[in-house]
């Protein structure tokens, strides 16, 4: 009688191989895929909801150099159909584990396995939300969670911010370049910001602060115009006319499957070299997953660039003769 452990299946048996696979369809991953198929290489996407990540959620995008104003949705399925006019398949499916198999890699969906010769990571990072009402129906209207992406659409009017740290009090100060009042709603009575960043936040005369308050509800027919306040000390309820609200209280990385495989920070963003190489051979991180991201549409796409001639240059020099793009040292 064969031993117990002979009956266990092989996780490669049956998998189809591709020469990269990259989990997340974001701008980082979007520009990853098309590098990589432009490159010749046989190259997987593996998406678990809508292609484009936070930029699908974006009314208009008009930071992104060369396009004056698009909709996110739209530059997102256009990177798409240039990746795949490539060759890039695309595949929507959840990744729920990515493992060593020899000098390959084994990436596990509920669905299949695919054995992969190297792995570009662009999972990106979800912002924490609030949880009320209005908030995902009005987000991308009004609702937003990056102020260097939106607030110069709000321009001249009331706004509120949402948190008390370091990126609260930065967006607030950006956003008052173009808001007449900015409102910081903070649920307790002090901030948790730098010294520097409260000192600066209060001196500027636009930024406006109301402690121990959370918002109940986001209000608006198509567009935000007022949040349903609440004090949590007094239990008070009002409510606040603005035609935006700013939520800055943290952001959680999508790296929960690469626990115990690479190193992270304490938030969990994953820790790469310039060329978003981890300390896995292989194994690449880009966009908002990895440490120290400028969380920037451009800025993602030029990680997922770099990640793909990374990958490129790993696979010349590990499986074959292909020409490397570029050669990291």
């Amino acid at each position: 009688m064969a031993p117990e452990g002979n009956n266990k299946r092989d996780p490669a048996e049956g998998a189809e191989e591709y020469d990269i696979v990259i989990i997340g369809g974001g701008p980082a991953g979007l520009a990853a895929g098309l590098y990589a198929a432009r490159g010749l290489h046989k190259t997987l996407l593996l998406e678990k909801g809508v292609v484009g990540g936070q930029i699908a959620l974006t009314e208009l995008v008009e930071n992104y150099p060369g396009v004056p104003t698009v909709n996110g949705f739209d530059l997102a399925q256009t990177m798409l159909k240039q990746s795949e006019s490539y060759g890039m398949e695309t595949d929507y499916s959840a990744v729920s584990a990515v493992e060593r198999a020899g000098e390959k890699w084994i990436v596990k969906t509920e669905e299949r396995n695919i054995i992969a010769k190297a792995v570009i990571v662009t999972s990106g990072a979800d912002y924490n939300r609030l949880g009320v009402t209005g908030e995902e129906r009005l987000t991308g209207k009004g609702v937003s969670y990056c102020a260097t992406c939106d607030a110069a659409f709000f321009k001249g009017q009331d706004v509120a911010v949402v948190g008390g740290g370091d990126a609260a009090m930065d967006e607030g100060l950006f956003t008052s370049r173009y808001a007449d009042n900015v409102t910081v709603l903070h649920r307790r009575d002090e901030l948790r910001a730098s010294r520097i960043l409260q000192e600066r936040a209060f001196a500027n005369p636009k930024m406006k602060f109301r402690w121990n308050t959370i918002v109940d509800a986001v209000v608006g027919d198509g567009q935000v115009t007022s949040l349903r306040l609440r004090d949590v000390v007094t239990g008070d309820e009002s409510t606040l006319p603005v035609g935006a609200v700013f939520i800055f209280i943290g952001q959680h990385p999508n790296s929960g499957f690469l626990k115990g495989l690479v190193k992270m920070d304490a938030g969990g963003h994953v820790i790469v070299d310039e060329w978003m190489r981890t300390q896995q051979p292989g194994l690449f991180a880009a966009g908002d997953v990895r440490q120290n991201s400028a969380r920037q549409v451009a800025s993602s796409v030029g990680d997922g660039v770099t990640a793909a001639i990374a990958a490129d240059h790993y696979l010349s020099s590990k499986f074959s003769s292909h020409a490397a793009v570029a050669s990291p040292d």
